[in-house]
Protein backbone atom coordinates (compact mmCIF):
# COMPACT_ATOMS: atom_id res chain seq x y z
CA UNK A 1 0.00 0.00 0.00
CA UNK A 2 1.46 3.33 -1.05
CA UNK A 3 1.81 5.66 1.92
CA UNK A 4 1.17 8.73 -0.23
CA UNK A 5 -2.62 8.30 -0.17
CA UNK A 6 -4.22 11.35 1.38
CA UNK A 7 -6.34 9.30 3.78
CA UNK A 8 -4.64 7.61 6.73
CA UNK A 9 -4.57 3.83 6.58
CA UNK A 10 -7.20 2.57 9.07
CA UNK A 11 -6.49 -0.09 11.68
CA UNK A 12 -8.65 -2.76 10.00
CA UNK A 13 -6.54 -2.66 6.81
CA UNK A 14 -3.87 -5.09 7.95
CA UNK A 15 -3.00 -8.70 7.18
CA UNK A 16 -1.15 -11.24 9.27
CA UNK A 17 2.47 -11.44 8.17
CA UNK A 18 3.46 -14.71 6.56
CA UNK A 19 6.94 -16.16 6.99
CA UNK A 20 8.69 -16.30 3.62
CA UNK A 21 9.74 -19.92 3.98
CA UNK A 22 6.05 -20.85 4.23
CA UNK A 23 5.61 -19.58 0.67
CA UNK A 24 8.67 -21.20 -0.85
CA UNK A 25 7.13 -24.53 -1.86
CA UNK A 26 4.27 -23.24 -4.00
CA UNK A 27 6.29 -20.36 -5.48
CA UNK A 28 9.07 -22.75 -6.47
CA UNK A 29 6.55 -25.10 -8.08
CA UNK A 30 5.05 -22.22 -10.07
CA UNK A 31 8.45 -21.02 -11.28
CA UNK A 32 9.44 -24.57 -12.24
CA UNK A 33 6.56 -24.70 -14.72
CA UNK A 34 6.91 -21.05 -15.83
CA UNK A 35 3.46 -20.21 -14.50
CA UNK A 36 2.10 -16.81 -13.48
CA UNK A 37 -0.45 -16.00 -10.80
CA UNK A 38 -2.62 -12.91 -10.51
CA UNK A 39 -1.81 -13.13 -6.80
CA UNK A 40 1.73 -11.95 -7.52
CA UNK A 41 1.30 -9.86 -10.67
CA UNK A 42 -1.57 -7.81 -9.20
CA UNK A 43 0.12 -7.64 -5.77
CA UNK A 44 -2.97 -9.09 -4.07
CA UNK A 45 -2.93 -8.46 -0.30
CA UNK A 46 -4.08 -12.04 0.28
CA UNK A 47 -1.26 -13.70 -1.65
CA UNK A 48 0.69 -14.72 1.45
CA UNK A 49 -2.36 -16.29 3.06
CA UNK A 50 -3.36 -18.17 -0.10
CA UNK A 51 0.15 -19.37 -0.90
CA UNK A 52 0.50 -20.66 2.64
CA UNK A 53 -2.67 -22.73 2.09
CA UNK A 54 -1.30 -24.02 -1.22
CA UNK A 55 -3.77 -22.18 -3.44
CA UNK A 56 -3.30 -19.65 -6.23
CA UNK A 57 -5.22 -18.04 -9.09
CA UNK A 58 -3.49 -18.79 -12.39
CA UNK A 59 -2.87 -15.91 -14.77
CA UNK A 60 -3.09 -17.13 -18.36
CA UNK A 61 -1.53 -15.74 -21.54
CA UNK A 62 1.54 -14.20 -19.93
CA UNK A 63 1.91 -11.37 -17.46
CA UNK A 64 1.70 -8.34 -19.76
CA UNK A 65 -1.71 -6.76 -20.43
CA UNK A 66 -2.76 -4.78 -23.50
CA UNK A 67 -4.99 -2.49 -21.40
CA UNK A 68 -4.05 0.39 -19.10
CA UNK A 69 -6.50 0.30 -16.18
CA UNK A 70 -5.27 2.71 -13.50
CA UNK A 71 -6.16 0.47 -10.55
CA UNK A 72 -4.11 -2.53 -11.70
CA UNK A 73 -0.43 -3.32 -11.18
CA UNK A 74 -0.14 -6.00 -13.88
CA UNK A 75 2.51 -4.76 -16.38
CA UNK A 76 1.20 -3.08 -19.54
CA UNK A 77 2.74 -3.18 -22.99
CA UNK A 78 3.40 -5.55 -25.88
CA UNK A 79 2.77 -9.14 -24.74
CA UNK A 80 5.04 -12.05 -25.52
CA UNK A 81 3.93 -14.94 -27.71
CA UNK A 82 1.45 -17.39 -26.17
CA UNK A 83 3.04 -20.30 -24.29
CA UNK A 84 1.40 -23.35 -25.88
CA UNK A 85 2.58 -25.55 -23.01
CA UNK A 86 0.80 -23.47 -20.39
CA UNK A 87 -2.48 -25.47 -20.37
CA UNK A 88 -0.62 -28.73 -19.77
CA UNK A 89 1.67 -27.20 -17.16
CA UNK A 90 -1.24 -25.73 -15.21
CA UNK A 91 -3.10 -29.04 -15.32
CA UNK A 92 -0.02 -30.85 -13.99
CA UNK A 93 0.42 -28.26 -11.24
CA UNK A 94 -3.22 -28.71 -10.19
CA UNK A 95 -2.75 -32.48 -10.01
CA UNK A 96 0.61 -32.43 -8.24
CA UNK A 97 -0.57 -29.97 -5.60
CA UNK A 98 -3.93 -31.57 -4.92
CA UNK A 99 -5.94 -28.51 -5.91
CA UNK A 100 -9.68 -29.22 -5.86
CA UNK A 101 -10.92 -25.84 -7.08
CA UNK A 102 -8.90 -24.07 -9.77
CA UNK A 103 -9.41 -20.43 -10.69
CA UNK A 104 -8.18 -19.28 -14.09
CA UNK A 105 -7.89 -15.62 -14.94
CA UNK A 106 -6.15 -13.84 -17.79
CA UNK A 107 -4.54 -10.64 -18.98
CA UNK A 108 -6.41 -8.83 -21.73
CA UNK A 109 -4.94 -9.89 -25.07
CA UNK A 110 -6.46 -7.47 -27.55
CA UNK A 111 -3.58 -8.35 -29.87
CA UNK A 112 -4.94 -11.86 -30.48
CA UNK A 113 -7.69 -12.60 -33.01
CA UNK A 114 -9.78 -14.46 -30.42
CA UNK A 115 -8.53 -12.51 -27.41
CA UNK A 116 -7.07 -15.74 -26.04
CA UNK A 117 -10.42 -17.55 -25.80
CA UNK A 118 -9.17 -20.81 -27.30
CA UNK A 119 -6.20 -20.83 -24.93
CA UNK A 120 -8.52 -20.48 -21.93
CA UNK A 121 -10.69 -23.28 -23.31
CA UNK A 122 -7.68 -25.57 -23.80
CA UNK A 123 -6.52 -24.92 -20.25
CA UNK A 124 -9.88 -25.88 -18.77
CA UNK A 125 -10.03 -29.00 -20.93
CA UNK A 126 -6.52 -30.06 -19.93
CA UNK A 127 -7.25 -29.56 -16.23
CA UNK A 128 -10.42 -31.63 -16.48
CA UNK A 129 -8.64 -34.34 -18.48
CA UNK A 130 -6.00 -34.87 -15.81
CA UNK A 131 -8.28 -34.03 -12.88
CA UNK A 132 -11.88 -35.03 -13.68
CA UNK A 133 -13.25 -34.04 -10.27
CA UNK A 134 -11.62 -30.60 -10.04
CA UNK A 135 -13.98 -27.63 -10.22
CA UNK A 136 -12.86 -24.81 -12.51
CA UNK A 137 -13.84 -21.16 -12.33
CA UNK A 138 -12.85 -18.84 -15.17
CA UNK A 139 -12.41 -15.11 -14.60
CA UNK A 140 -12.13 -13.65 -18.08
CA UNK A 141 -11.84 -10.26 -19.74
CA UNK A 142 -14.45 -8.78 -22.07
CA UNK A 143 -12.91 -10.02 -25.35
CA UNK A 144 -13.83 -6.59 -26.74
CA UNK A 145 -17.48 -7.64 -26.59
CA UNK A 146 -17.12 -10.57 -29.01
CA UNK A 147 -19.73 -13.06 -27.81
CA UNK A 148 -18.33 -15.79 -30.09
CA UNK A 149 -15.18 -15.73 -27.96
CA UNK A 150 -17.32 -16.08 -24.84
CA UNK A 151 -18.97 -19.10 -26.48
CA UNK A 152 -15.54 -20.59 -27.18
CA UNK A 153 -14.56 -20.36 -23.50
CA UNK A 154 -17.87 -21.87 -22.41
CA UNK A 155 -17.51 -24.86 -24.73
CA UNK A 156 -15.26 -26.23 -22.00
CA UNK A 157 -16.63 -27.86 -18.84
CA UNK A 158 -16.66 -24.74 -16.64
CA UNK A 159 -18.26 -24.69 -13.20
CA UNK A 160 -18.45 -20.91 -12.61
CA UNK A 161 -18.24 -18.05 -15.12
CA UNK A 162 -16.73 -14.86 -13.70
CA UNK A 163 -16.31 -11.47 -15.32
CA UNK A 164 -15.57 -8.51 -13.07
CA UNK A 165 -17.33 -5.20 -13.56
CA UNK A 166 -14.61 -3.73 -11.28
CA UNK A 167 -16.19 -0.33 -10.44
CA UNK A 168 -19.20 1.95 -10.78
CA UNK A 169 -20.20 3.23 -14.22
CA UNK A 170 -19.05 6.84 -13.76
CA UNK A 171 -15.42 5.88 -13.11
CA UNK A 172 -14.88 3.78 -16.25
CA UNK A 173 -13.80 6.65 -18.53
CA UNK A 174 -11.17 7.83 -16.06
CA UNK A 175 -9.85 4.54 -14.67
CA UNK A 176 -10.77 1.88 -17.27
CA UNK A 177 -10.65 3.79 -20.60
CA UNK A 178 -10.40 0.64 -22.76
CA UNK A 179 -13.27 -1.13 -20.99
CA UNK A 180 -17.01 -0.44 -21.18
CA UNK A 181 -19.58 -0.74 -18.39
CA UNK A 182 -22.50 -1.75 -20.60
CA UNK A 183 -20.33 -4.18 -22.59
CA UNK A 184 -19.50 -6.04 -19.38
CA UNK A 185 -23.16 -6.16 -18.34
CA UNK A 186 -24.05 -7.50 -21.79
CA UNK A 187 -21.54 -10.34 -21.42
CA UNK A 188 -22.83 -11.31 -17.99
CA UNK A 189 -26.43 -11.28 -19.17
CA UNK A 190 -25.54 -13.30 -22.28
CA UNK A 191 -23.96 -16.08 -20.21
CA UNK A 192 -26.88 -16.08 -17.77
CA UNK A 193 -29.45 -16.38 -20.56
CA UNK A 194 -27.60 -19.00 -22.61
CA UNK A 195 -25.72 -21.24 -20.16
CA UNK A 196 -26.75 -23.16 -17.05
CA UNK A 197 -23.82 -22.24 -14.79
CA UNK A 198 -23.46 -19.71 -11.95
CA UNK A 199 -22.53 -16.21 -13.11
CA UNK A 200 -20.21 -14.22 -10.88
CA UNK A 201 -18.89 -10.66 -10.84
CA UNK A 202 -17.10 -8.34 -8.45
CA UNK A 203 -16.13 -4.75 -7.89
CA UNK A 204 -13.97 -2.52 -5.71
CA UNK A 205 -14.95 0.46 -3.59
CA UNK A 206 -12.78 3.35 -2.52
CA UNK A 207 -12.12 4.93 -5.91
CA UNK A 208 -14.46 7.89 -5.48
CA UNK A 209 -17.92 6.38 -5.86
CA UNK A 210 -20.86 7.09 -3.54
CA UNK A 211 -23.41 4.76 -1.98
CA UNK A 212 -26.10 5.56 -4.55
CA UNK A 213 -23.75 4.51 -7.36
CA UNK A 214 -22.80 1.31 -5.52
CA UNK A 215 -26.45 0.29 -5.12
CA UNK A 216 -27.14 1.17 -8.77
CA UNK A 217 -24.24 -1.06 -9.81
CA UNK A 218 -25.50 -3.92 -7.66
CA UNK A 219 -28.96 -3.62 -9.22
CA UNK A 220 -27.48 -3.64 -12.73
CA UNK A 221 -25.47 -6.79 -11.95
CA UNK A 222 -28.50 -8.55 -10.52
CA UNK A 223 -30.61 -7.63 -13.58
CA UNK A 224 -27.84 -9.10 -15.73
CA UNK A 225 -28.17 -12.50 -14.04
CA UNK A 226 -25.23 -12.37 -11.64
CA UNK A 227 -25.85 -14.67 -8.67
CA UNK A 228 -22.44 -14.47 -6.92
CA UNK A 229 -21.12 -11.04 -5.99
CA UNK A 230 -17.80 -10.03 -4.44
CA UNK A 231 -17.08 -6.56 -3.03
CA UNK A 232 -13.68 -5.46 -1.71
CA UNK A 233 -11.69 -2.39 -0.75
CA UNK A 234 -9.45 -0.88 -3.43
CA UNK A 235 -5.86 -0.78 -2.18
CA UNK A 236 -3.37 1.26 -4.16
CA UNK A 237 -0.63 -1.12 -5.35
CA UNK A 238 1.88 1.61 -6.26
CA UNK A 239 2.42 5.34 -6.67
CA UNK A 240 1.57 4.97 -10.38
CA UNK A 241 -1.95 3.75 -9.67
CA UNK A 242 -5.12 5.66 -8.83
CA UNK A 243 -5.32 7.04 -5.29
CA UNK A 244 -7.62 5.62 -2.63
CA UNK A 245 -10.42 8.10 -2.03
CA UNK A 246 -12.03 6.33 0.92
CA UNK A 247 -11.48 3.33 3.20
CA UNK A 248 -14.83 1.73 3.89
CA UNK A 249 -15.43 0.29 7.36
CA UNK A 250 -16.26 -3.37 8.04
CA UNK A 251 -19.72 -2.18 9.05
CA UNK A 252 -20.23 -0.57 5.64
CA UNK A 253 -19.18 -3.79 3.93
CA UNK A 254 -21.69 -5.67 6.07
CA UNK A 255 -24.34 -3.22 4.91
CA UNK A 256 -23.43 -3.87 1.26
CA UNK A 257 -23.84 -7.59 1.90
CA UNK A 258 -27.31 -7.08 3.35
CA UNK A 259 -28.31 -4.86 0.44
CA UNK A 260 -27.04 -7.44 -2.03
CA UNK A 261 -28.88 -10.31 -0.42
CA UNK A 262 -32.00 -8.15 -0.38
CA UNK A 263 -31.63 -7.63 -4.12
CA UNK A 264 -31.67 -11.38 -4.66
CA UNK A 265 -28.02 -12.42 -5.05
CA UNK A 266 -27.46 -16.02 -3.93
CA UNK A 267 -24.12 -15.15 -2.33
CA UNK A 268 -22.51 -11.83 -1.44
CA UNK A 269 -18.92 -11.86 -0.18
CA UNK A 270 -18.27 -8.31 1.06
CA UNK A 271 -15.27 -7.39 3.19
CA UNK A 272 -12.21 -5.10 2.94
CA UNK A 273 -9.83 -7.83 1.77
CA UNK A 274 -12.25 -9.70 -0.48
CA UNK A 275 -11.04 -10.20 -4.03
CA UNK A 276 -12.90 -11.96 -6.81
CA UNK A 277 -11.01 -15.23 -6.48
CA UNK A 278 -10.39 -15.05 -2.71
CA UNK A 279 -11.88 -18.14 -1.04
CA UNK A 280 -13.65 -18.91 -4.34
CA UNK A 281 -14.06 -22.56 -3.35
CA UNK A 282 -15.82 -21.55 -0.13
CA UNK A 283 -18.23 -19.35 -2.09
CA UNK A 284 -18.95 -22.17 -4.54
CA UNK A 285 -19.56 -24.65 -1.74
CA UNK A 286 -21.85 -22.14 -0.04
CA UNK A 287 -24.11 -22.11 -3.09
CA UNK A 288 -24.75 -25.84 -2.76
CA UNK A 289 -25.94 -25.68 0.86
Amino acid sequence: MARSDKIKLPSWISKEKVILRDLHKIKSALREKSLHTVCEEAMCPNRGECFKKGTATFLLLGNICTRNCRFCSVPKGKPLSVDEKEPENIAKFVKENGIKYAVLTMVNRDDLVDGGANHVKKTVEEIKRLNPFVKVEVLVGDFQGNLKDIDTVLEADIDVFNHNIEMVKRLFAKIRPKADYHRSLKILKYVYENYSIPVKSGFMVGLGEDKREIVELMKDLRKSGVSILTIGQYLRPSMKNAEVKKYYTPEEFNEFEKIGLGLGFDFVFSSPFVRSSYMAERVFEGLKK
